[in-house]
């Protein structure tokens, strides 16, 4: 009989088929980023066809993130009670279907009502893939699928960014809007074919343990303000800062501080996302190596290392040309990829495996908190100092004093499920 106060577990799945629910949930990470970059990569065009400039601009992302916010909460519920299957399925094909009414904006009043709503109907996107990985992976595979995951988004803002810029040249950025859009309609046949059939169900939509240790509920809010999910949170607004200048204004650095065409900067945006994965991917498979070598947790010094790769942003600035901007960009995406992957696979080993996606939705609400002051911060910045210098060494410099306060840390004990693996190992 299973244990009083927790739930049975479904059979597990074999490794094929869990890799293949984890790689089809890291492709809704990569519908979901070029619905969203789709916006940046071709902002000069729609700036110049709108009639509005960098400080509307920087209100655009921040409207898309203040509803990620306040959307998060009702996906982790959401989530959290019907399952990946479904949720992800049906927040897919709700925010495609925003994110082509993009292409039907007037002005920039509706413009900012499209990115309300695409920032509502995404909010399950990471949730609904951080739960995929919990529940469809073996323990000592999840750091390495957290590490998978986070690259769904970088090569969703590597195709967006050459895909749409194209688009609108030949056809206009009001197509571009519809191209991309119809990305997110190629993803729903494979989802189908690997989330629904009965084994992938059972694992994915099962009730799972949301009680800490001696039976006692979390509360949302005592979710929110546990050390695990708080040190996670911490990394997230240190590294996100920097991020979001390069994924939602580096063609406009690019046209703005190097004199590049639109096109000219697609053609070189492709790179740093794919830097991104690289270093979610290698810090994964350096902290599951770990796990299986009996450290709980995430190693300091792999936190360390990812932390020193992002103070490359620095660089970016300082770069004569626009390719070797570009490469000091690749150079600090590595680092951030690792501080995304890192404390996703820490909090995951320290909180009740049912209550991962809402760890995760409030992992991505903090990013998009940092989200919507970096927009307004970044658009005051352009507007006073005339380049992006300033806000690119102070975004930079921002995550040195949130790593030494994450690695001063005492971490909290690990879950039952995981204590009890490390004893085992």
């Amino acid at each position: 009989m299973p244990e009083a106060g927790r739930p049975s577990e479904a059979p597990p799945l074999s490794r094929t088929a869990a890799w293949a629910l984890a790689l089809t949930a890291t492709l809704t990470m990569t519908v979901s980023y070029v619905d969203r970059q789709t916006l940046a990569a071709i902002a000069p065009d729609v700036q110049s066809k709108l009639g509005f400039g960098d400080a509307a601009f920087g209100l655009l992302n921040g409207a898309f993130a203040a509803a990620y916010v306040v959307g998060a909460p009702v996906a982790e519920w959401l989530i959290d009670r019907v399952g990946a299957s479904r949720g992800l399925l049906a927040s897919v094909l709700t925010w495609s279907a925003v994110a082509a009414l993009h292409a039907v904006a007037p002005g920039f009043g509706v413009l900012v009502g499209m990115r309300v709503l695409l920032g509502l109907a995404e909010a399950p996107s990471f949730p609904a893939a951080a739960q995929t990985i919990q529940r469809a992976l073996p323990p000592a595979d999840r750091a390495r699928g957290f590490g998978v995951v986070f690259t769904g988004s970088s090569i969703g803002a590597a195709i967006a960014a050459p895909l749409a810029s194209q688009l609108a040249k030949h056809f206009g950025f009001r197509t571009a809007f519809f191209g991309t859009a119809a990305v997110g309609l190629l993803w729903v046949p494979v989802w189908l074919t690997f989330a629904f059939r009965a084994p992938a169900r059972a694992a994915l939509d099962r009730p799972q343990a949301v009680t800490a240790p001696g039976g006692r509920a979390i509360s949302p809010f005592a979710l929110a303000v546990h050390p695990a999910v708080l040190r996670s949170m911490l990394l997230v607004l240190a590294s996100a800062p920097l991020l979001t200048v390069f994924y939602q204004w580096g063609t406009k650095y690019l046209v703005h501080d190097h004199g590049l065409t639109q096109i000219q900067a697609g053609a070189l945006l492709w790179a740093p996302p794919l830097f991104f994965d690289a270093g979610a991917v290698l810090f994964g498979h350096l902290a599951s190596s770990a796990r299986k070598r009996g450290d709980g947790g995430v190693s300091r010094s792999l936190l360390a290392a990812a932390a020193a790769l992002m103070l490359a942003g620095a660089i970016v600035p300082l770069a004569p040309t626009a390719p070797l901007a570009v490469a000091a960009m690749c150079a600090a995406m590595i680092g951030g990829g690792g501080m995304y992957a890192l404390p996703m696979a820490d909090v995951a080993a320290r909180v009740p495996p049912g209550l991962v996606s809402s760890a995760g939705g409030l992992c991505a609400s903090a990013q998009s908190i940092a989200q919507i002051v970096t927009n307004i911060a970044i658009g005051a910045s352009i507007a006073r100092y005339g380049s992006y210098r300033v806000v690119l060494i102070a975004l930079s410099a921002w995550v040195v004093p949130c790593a030494l306060v994450w690695l001063a840390w005492r971490a909290p004990p690990l879950h039952r499920e995981e204590a009890e693996i490390q004893a085992e190992n």
